[in-house]
């Protein structure tokens, strides 16, 4: 399905904005989702190898407390929250030291909160950026 021929400037404009937008609220779910993950790993790590809340197995290897899925789910989850920083960052236009911040917030624990926020102001700084450069003549 193609999108509808714009009639004016100003159309195309604020329909690259809403698909901008869209972008960055995907990437906003992705990085509550990642940084919820992330929290729940490291509360999984903590018990099984600070705490030793299970105890150990024959071989002397801690056992999961929380369950074994918790690292395979974030590493998945964790695929779909890059996908989001890349659609976002290629919106953008940002540079690459953005998207390097971006892509860390999903392996250092609570920086994805902290990147969501900063993302939020570069949006919102660069969409008004672009609309004063459509608007100045």
């Amino acid at each position: 399905m193609t999108e509808p021929e714009a009639t004016d400037e100003g159309s195309t404009t604020d329909a690259q904005d809403m698909r901008d937008r869209g972008a960055f609220t995907r990437y906003r779910i992705m990085a509550f989702v990642t940084g919820g993950m992330l929290l729940l790993l490291c509360l999984e790590m903590l018990l099984k190898y600070v705490v030793q809340v299970n105890g150990v197995d024959a071989n002397g290897s801690p056992q999961p407390v929380l369950g074994t899925w918790i690292a395979f789910v974030h590493g998945w989850i964790y695929v779909v929250y890059a996908v989001t920083v890349f659609d976002l960052w290629s919106r953008m236009r940002w540079s690459f030291g953005r998207i390097a911040l971006l892509i860390a917030g999903g392996v250092i624990p609570v920086l994805s909160f902290v990147m969501e926020q900063k993302a939020a102001r570069w949006v919102s700084e660069t969409l008004e950026s672009r609309q004063q450069a459509d608007s100045t003549p």
